[in-house]
């Protein structure tokens, strides 16, 4: 029986993929931030990707336990919106450490546990590819510099007969998605630059968000990545079709888009 470790393995995502590998005959070893595991049937660690020497700790039982893996997924991540100019040093941090250094601490610390053929599955978001929204930037931010480090990971660990596959769902119905819209009128509340742009982009967020998938669409993808022969680098799901298409205009004009929504036509004087 194969082992995956499943990093994130309490959340929306994590859930429903451990319990898809698990129905698939995977033996799944979960970390998560929380005490208590979501899933039954798997080997669970309480950890945080914050954390390196923890992570290491729980490397080191899986390595005196012989334990050798066929995949690490990772699915920690977090949302945070917020307009450059306002955002803490300390969430900027925060969402960087999770988001980005979270998966290189995962990805380092549990390597000599792969062999060839062994994958690499990291979860993206279908902004990561796209040109920054505003107030949203920083998490798109986070996501790009993402997908270079696992682009770059994919040249490396290929010399050693090894995978790297990205996960590039878009709007995906888990309790992130909830924390999200909270997160979101919690700045249109408080951001004193952008009261009303706030409320307009809120707007926009609304009609995206609402054409959400289940997490098992998610799950089933990361399994075709876990089980296939020679994984895909990139699974997209649920991409936006509008968010693309202002991707592909000239810079110029998609700040002119987004300005004329979010700022409104002026008022005629009369």
């Amino acid at each position: 029986m194969k082992n995956i470790l499943v990093v994130g393995c309490n959340g929306g995502m994590g859930k429903a993929i451990c319990t898809h590998l698990v129905q698939k005959q995977f033996a799944v070893v979960g970390i998560d931030i929380h005490e208590t595991p979501a899933v039954d049937n798997i080997t669970y660690f309480c950890g945080d990707v914050r954390d390196f020497d923890g992570l290491q700790a729980i490397f080191e039982q899986l390595k005196d336990a012989q334990i050798t893996l066929h995949a690490v997924v990772c699915t920690s991540g977090i949302y945070r919106m917020n307009s450059l100019l306002e955002i803490s040093e300390s969430d900027y941090q925060n969402i960087f450490d999770i988001n980005f250094f979270g998966v290189y601490r995962v990805n380092k610390i549990f390597a000599p546990l792969m062999t060839k053929g062994s994958r690499f599955v990291i979860t993206s978001s279908e902004l990561a590819p796209l040109n920054p929204l505003p107030f949203t930037g920083l998490y798109g931010i986070t996501k790009s510099a993402l997908e270079k480090y696992a682009f770059s990971l994919r040249m490396e660990v290929s010399l050693l007969g090894m995978h790297v596959s990205i996960i590039r769902p878009g709007a995906v119905k888990t309790q992130l998605l909830d924390d999200t819209m909270a997160n979101i009128n919690a700045f249109c509340d408080n951001t004193q630059l952008y009261a009303e742009n706030s409320r307009k982009f809120l707007g926009i967020v609304n009609a995206v968000e609402s054409k959400h998938v289940k997490p098992e669409r998610v799950a089933k993808l990361v399994a075709k990545a876990v089980c296939a022969k020679k994984p895909k680098y990139v699974y997209n799901l649920n991409r936006n079709f509008g968010l693309r298409l202002l991707s592909c205009l000239p810079h110029r004009m998609q700040v002119g888009i987004i300005t004329s929504l979010l700022k409104g036509k002026k008022s005629k004087q009369k």
